[in-house]
């Protein structure tokens, strides 16, 4: 094998890789709004999100959506504040 198609096989294999591990997380995460308790302070205050809160915030990123639906959540979701912490954090707010 040449070494330009062996290294092209092999970043194809690396994305590959990449890609099934985080279909695997995106999986393995319990959307649960309970979860997202560092954030109340930033929530209802407008403070700066703590480095916990914004682990949380990545960590139900795949659940955002579902909880901007659920009528009881989403006068919180679409809160300010939330946005706010939502930009802080790096996590982009969905469009669902």
């Amino acid at each position: 094998m040449k070494k330009g198609s062996c290294a092209s096989l092999l970043c194809a294999l690396v994305v590959v890789v990449v890609v099934l591990a985080e279909a695997r997380v995106t999986e393995a995460v319990t959307c649960n709004p309970l979860e997202l308790r560092p954030c109340l302070g930033a929530f209802t205050s407008g403070q700066p999100p703590s480095a916990g809160c914004c682990d949380k915030v990545r960590e139900q990123k795949p659940c955002l959506c579902g909880y901007i639906k659920n009528p009881n959540l989403k006068k919180f979701v679409n809160s300010p504040n939330t946005r706010k912490v939502a930009a802080g954090c790096g996590v982009p707010y969905p469009k669902c």
